[in-house]
């Protein structure tokens, strides 16, 4: 390939755009009309705006893409993550126009895409499964008797699409027909499929993903696992890898189903294998993502392998480039997702101007993001802002960096979840690595997060009396008391 189009915004256009320039590939850049002064417009090779700011008059328009693409003589379209990256019409549209998809085959990601017919699939290569339903289910008394043998408490999930939605958690029975409705009505809404089944709801799990490449030459790897499990809304905010709780024969086990998975709808290209690890550490296969991770950093900082260069050669009909017993280890990383939103309110999503936006750096610590000082978070998108990766030695190190970078992150105009990600730093449970996928609500309050907004205040109006002090005005030299509050006080708003 010579010139890649990225279907995509923000960070992930801009990290995929990185790469594609070591590989000495052009790059072409789609945008909205609100993202005319983005980032990764500006870092481009070449841009096309291909509509207003809603997705579904933009970035989410196949034909405009496929016409932006044809338009600059692209050889190839990477679709990121969102939009896009999961829709089957798309991959086989673009492969029609004779363009390389950098993705899997679209018959992969339709398997892949609905979690019954994944389960389906899945399950002839002998992949644990958590007991439930294997087809969908509408009969309200059909489903209860489902329920009462596998016992509650029991899930009841969306067969199409992900992010929590369509999912209901029912403890008693007669809760059940209530949260069946509206599981059925909020698959509806979100998926435009109202099919839903019933899975035996795994109380306390953690949440492990395994990451996959598989090339055209029936070459697959796995590369190990990350750890998901710090949630909110039933979406990642803090992963890591590898797992805290793993040992190797485990580690062994989960990669070769992994491997089964991606062989079980014959998969070509990076996509994760999602397991639910139980208390006693049994686990069970929950879907597959055909795309590339918001996570995948993680995992390229503990293999050294660039998981963006691998998808383009692989969509460029090479092999992968290392075999499975050149994979090790190397280190530990931890990955918080800076998202603009409110911890103190709930993680309501925020807007606003970036007045100021300084990211780290120094040993150990990656920035991912697309955004720059007085840029706007836009209304229209995911509120992901940024990624901040750290690396060390072992997962200590990569606390305590990641500790340090999150100090050093000064973010001004625009709410965001630096502080939480600091808080999870700091928590006992966390650094023993005692915890599951309900974390924040066992133990994470917004009132945690008081105390320093209160600090900050306090400091703020300490400034505002020195500066109207007279001897301000005629310039007597002072200087703050290094007081501990006084350490405590960033610019993260």
């Amino acid at each position: 390939m010579r010139k890649v189009l990225i279907a995509n915004r923000g960070e992930i256009a801009v990290r995929i755009m990185r790469t594609c320039k070591d590989l000495g590939i052009k790059t072409v850049a789609v945008y909205s009309e609100a993202d005319r002064n983005a980032t990764h417009v500006k870092l481009a090779d070449e841009a096309v705006c291909i509509g207003p700011p809603p997705s579904n008059q933009s970035y989410l328009l196949e034909n405009e893409i496929i016409k932006a693409a044809k338009l600059t003589k692209a050889d190839g379209i990477h679709p990121g993550y969102g939009f896009l990256s999961e829709n089957a019409s798309f991959a086989n549209k673009v492969k029609r126009y004779k363009i390389k998809f950098i993705g899997p085959n679209s018959r992969a990601i339709e398997i892949m895409g609905n979690k019954l017919a994944a389960k389906d699939t899945v399950a002839k290569f002998g992949v644990p499964m958590v007991p439930g339903t294997d087809k969908a289910i509408s009969n309200i008394k059909a489903a209860k008797k489902v329920a009462a043998e596998i016992k509650l408490p029991i899930l009841i999930k969306a067969a199409a699409g992900g992010g929590g939605k369509g999912m209901r958690i029912v403890n008693k029975m007669e809760d059940f027909e209530e949260q069946m409705k509206r599981a059925v009505s909020e698959a509806k809404s979100a998926f435009g499929n109202g099919s839903v089944f019933i899975e035996k709801y795994i109380k306390s799990p953690r949440h492990i993903e395994i990451q996959i490449l598989a090339d055209a030459h029936g070459n697959v790897v796995h590369l190990f696992e990350r750890e998901c499990s710090i949630q909110r809304r039933h979406q990642k905010v803090i992963e890591e890898a590898p797992s805290s709780i793993l040992t190797p024969e485990l580690r062994e086990k989960m990669g070769h189903c992994a491997i089964n998975v991606a062989k079980s709808c014959k998969y070509v290209g990076a996509g994760t294998v999602e397991f639910l690890l139980d208390n006693k550490m049994n686990f069970y296969f929950l879907e597959m993502n055909t795309r590339l991770q918001v996570e995948h950093p993680v995992t390229e900082q503990i293999t050294g392998v660039d998981l963006v260069k691998e998808q383009i050669n692989i969509a460029d009909g090479k092999k992968i480039s290392f075999k499975q017993e050149d994979l090790l280890i190397n280190g530990h990383a931890i990955e918080l997702r800076v998202y603009a939103e409110d911890p103190s309110e709930n993680f309501l999503p925020a807007t606003g101007s970036l007045n100021i936006y300084q990211p780290p750096k120094g040993l150990g610590v990656r920035v991912d993001d697309g955004h720059e000082e007085g840029m706007d978070i836009p209304v229209y998108y995911d509120p992901l802002m940024a990624k901040l990766i750290t690396y060390g030695k072992d997962r200590k190190e990569a606390i305590n960096r990641m500790k340090r970078a999150i100090s050093e992150y000064k973010i001004s105009g625009v709410a965001n979840t630096l502080l939480f990600g600091d808080f999870v730093m700091n928590n006992k449970d966390f650094i023993k690595g005692t915890f599951d996928t309900h974390f924040v609500e066992k133990h994470f309050k917004p009132k945690f997060l008081n105390k320093e907004d209160k600090n900050k205040a306090m400091i703020a109006v300490y400034i505002a009396g020195l500066l109207s002090n007279e001897h301000i005005a005629k310039g007597t030299k002072f200087q703050l008391d290094k007081q501990e509050n006084w350490k405590k006080s960033r610019v993260i708003y």
